[in-house]
């Protein structure tokens, strides 16, 4: 019988290390705890990850807010004093570094400099580039690319756009452009009413 390895929270330390984005960093680092080291034998550390994950989603979602950083604060400060093991207050001292640096005040204003968090990305034409050859419209599953393949000998043709509603930034249409037209640009998600 094989035997199954404990990931260790070190380990899980390591690999969100590797996201650019902090708010990818404590929801992966987060994400894996849970599903990994956590015992949930006391109340401060189960619930306070489980709730800390919802925040983050939220805030990787582009529908995060000011009250989901404030929660993320008072969730690891929470379980860093009632945490019954090291792996608990670990977890909450990884999150209170990010939350102190004013980290995920970025993403509560619309914004992620990093552009890992898809809704905070746009992929866009830049028509400088575009020979409207139509290449990504061909590869594009989803209908988002807009524009008209130009013919020889033949004008007035604008060039390729594409729909940002439709568009699920599954990068397909920058891996065929010939002439790296298609770039990613970091939006700004615009604050709910």
């Amino acid at each position: 019988m094989a035997e199954i390895k404990e990931l260790k929270v070190e380990d899980i330390r390591k690999s969100a290390e590797e996201n650019s984005c902090p708010v990818q960093k404590a929801l992966y680092y987060i994400t894996e705890f849970i599903s990994g080291p956590l015992c949930g034998k006391c109340f401060p550390c189960s619930m306070g990850s489980y709730e800390a994950r919802l925040r983050l989603q939220a805030l990787a979602d582009g529908r995060g807010t000011g009250a989901d950083v404030r929660a993320l604060k008072r969730i690891a400060a929470e379980m860093a004093e009632a945490s019954m093991c090291k792996k608990g207050k670990d977890t909450a001292a990884f999150i209170t570094a990010w939350t102190s640096a004013g980290a995920f005040d970025e993403h509560a204003g619309g914004n992620c400099a990093a552009g890992e968090c898809l809704p905070f990305i746009e992929y866009r034409v830049d028509p400088d580039k575009c020979t409207m050859c139509g290449v990504c419209k061909d590869a594009c599953k989803y209908g988002a690319i807009l524009g008209e393949k130009a013919k020889p000998f033949m004008g007035g043709y604008l060039s390729f756009e594409i729909r940002q509603k439709r568009c699920t930034k599954c990068s397909e249409c920058i891996k065929v452009c010939p002439e790296k037209a298609i770039i990613t640009v970091v939006a700004r998600v615009p604050e709910a009413a």
